[in-house]
């Protein structure tokens, strides 16, 4: 162009009332609420050990690793240049920069490094914040951590895997196991004509000299770069567990060939499979025939995990919500200054807060399982918290979308991706029906865990009227014979999972929160959408909590 060409120059506009551009955040610093659930259910170590996570995780560097991954999701690619099958996922560099950050720092191995020393509360814990860097990545690093249970019941297997599951490298080379400086784990339960009806799975397992030759097909496969997968296959012993490693003990692939990868509604930077066994080896793990009672003590984990990822999102959702509402106008004022702004805002911080509080008092239970209380409370908590927290997850995401308005809609934002992520954690592991009908199996089989619930919720009786009229309801409906109670089966998680909630905070919140919390969620006021609160409730006092 000459240099006597006419320029063009391209018209813009000074950009007034919106909020600041993003910077780092100090994700534990900035949450008081987890501050304080860490002081209670935690021995000291565990927040000083979590003070560098959360100045990464809110870190702009970190917020921007999470968008990467989940816009650049991961590619299937089957057969190298010249024909030979290889069965590989490739990940974008920012998944792997995220899995460092879990593994490096050993948040996958901390509850069985420090088990029974606040091990379960750092994971916990650490998992909440790394919810809100990036939630997808999330998965093989649960499942690598629940898969120790299953290890532990094979010594053999226990000898020769737990010390790769257990270190501090994440090395996503496909190599054989013994090649690599650190292990991720995976799981593959779930088939077409069954889904949650595992008993039903069809997988045929073969004996051999030296193992097992597995023929079959996985709907669905997590995470399926692990190093190695728990999986379920028929014996002629029955439905029976078995560990299928990425390469066989000669190092060669073994016969896993992966179909194809899942165009999930959310979840993006994880990839989950549909696999093949075309005669693939494996070792079995647990006693024949009894795979399902075998691979539960995986599912105990994960099901907290599962319920511990929708309170860190809706806690990211939270803050989004509440950057956005402090600083933008309308009709001449803050949206944090209008009245019916600060009580869906208020709404969604006493969810968070009250989420918090049951995962992390689970965790304590998962970590006190030498006491006979702690171990009953272990075994029903999960279930309660994964259903209820999940089922309040995605209003919620909806609820913070709106108080962004349009640009709450569009992918800049991460509440699209939260929205779109919101529902994974109720359908993985068990859906809400699957849920409810085991916590009635549990009741059923295992009186001590009523028992322990009871002895939960009475330590905050008398407190709140609220709360004790729920708690009479509850009795009422415990007393039902078992036949009447599986229609009821969702009222009654729903209802003891927010009791459970109230009983937490009325012992250790602020009564401002605790009293709000009951008022909204078991009062004669309580309904079903966000931000119907009490006309007097102390707003102030609530939101002071959020932090920035």
């Amino acid at each position: 162009m000459s240099d006597h060409a006419p320029r063009t120059r391209l018209a813009t506009h000074e950009v007034t009332n919106q909020p600041a551009p993003g910077g780092d955040r100090d994700l534990l610093a900035t949450d008081l609420p987890l501050r304080e659930a860490l002081g209670r259910e935690a021995p000291d170590w565990v927040a000083r050990r979590l003070a560098a996570l959360g100045r990464e995780t809110g870190s702009a560097r970190v917020q921007a690793l999470g968008e990467a991954a989940n816009r650049h999701p991961p590619e299937l690619r089957l057969f190298d240049r010249h024909g030979r099958r290889l069965d590989e996922v490739l990940y974008h560099p920012a998944y792997h920069e995220l899995m460092h950050l879990a593994i490096d720092h050993g948040w996958h191995a901390v509850a069985w490094q420090e088990e029974g020393r606040g091990g379960h509360q750092a994971h916990v814990a650490a998992l909440y914040l790394l919810t809100q860097a990036e939630p997808g990545f999330c998965c093989p690093i649960t499942m690598t951590h629940a898969a120790m249970p299953v290890l532990r019941q094979s010594s053999r297997l226990e000898a020769r895997w737990a010390t790769g599951l257990l270190a501090w490298d994440y090395d996503p080379r496909p190599l054989p196991a013994a090649d690599k400086s650190g292990l991720t784990f995976g799981m593959a339960m779930t088939e077409k004509q069954g889904g949650s009806d595992v008993r039903s799975n069809a997988t045929r397992a073969e004996p051999g000299e030296d193992g097992w030759w597995l023929t079959g097909h996985k709907w669905f496969c997590s995470a399926p770069m692990s190093d190695a997968f728990l999986t379920l296959a028929r014996s002629d012993e029955g439905l029976s567990c078995f560990l299928v490693p990425r390469f066989t003990p000669d190092g060669e692939r073994n016969a896993i060939e992966l179909q194809r990868l899942k165009e999930k509604c959310g979840n993006r930077a994880n990839a989950s499979a549909e696999i093949e066994y075309r005669g693939a080896w494996a070792e079995a793990v647990g006693e024949p025939g009894r795979g399902v009672a075998t691979i539960l003590a995986m599912v105990q984990q994960t099901r907290l995990d599962a319920a511990t990822a929708p309170v860190g999102m809706m806690r990211q959702a939270l803050g989004e919500a509440w950057r956005h509402v402090r600083e933008r106008h309308a009709f001449g004022r803050a949206l944090a200054e209008q009245p019916l702004m600060r009580q869906v805002i208020a709404d969604l911080a006493l969810e968070v807060e009250a989420g918090l509080a049951l995962v992390m008092r689970t965790a304590r239970a998962f970590d006190g399982m030498d006491q006979e209380h702690e171990r009953a409370l272990a075994r029903v908590l999960p279930a309660l918290a994964k259903y209820w927290h999940n089922k309040r997850g995605p209003g919620f995401m909806a609820e913070a979308m709106e108080c962004l308005g349009g640009i709450g809609y569009v992918e800049e934002t991460p509440l699209a991706r939260l929205y779109r992520e919101a529902p994974v954690n109720s359908i993985w592991e068990g859906s809400g029906n699957v849920i409810c009908l085991d916590l009635l199996r549990v009741f059923s089989r295992h009186p001590e865990a009523v028992a322990a619930l009871r002895m939960e919720l009475a330590q905050a009786h008398g407190q709140q009227a609220d709360f004790d009229r729920a708690l009479a309801g509850l009795e009422r409906e415990l007393a039902r014979p078992a036949e009447e109670l599986e229609p009821r089966a969702r009222w009654l998680a729903q209802r003891l999972a927010q009791c459970l909630q109230a009983a937490l905070l009325l012992r250790h919140a602020p009564p401002e929160v605790a009293t709000t919390f009951c008022r909204a969620r078991l009062g004669d006021e309580a309904g079903p959408a966000y931000g119907v609160l009490p006309s007097d409730a102390p707003l102030a006092a609530i939101l002071e909590r959020i932090g920035s």
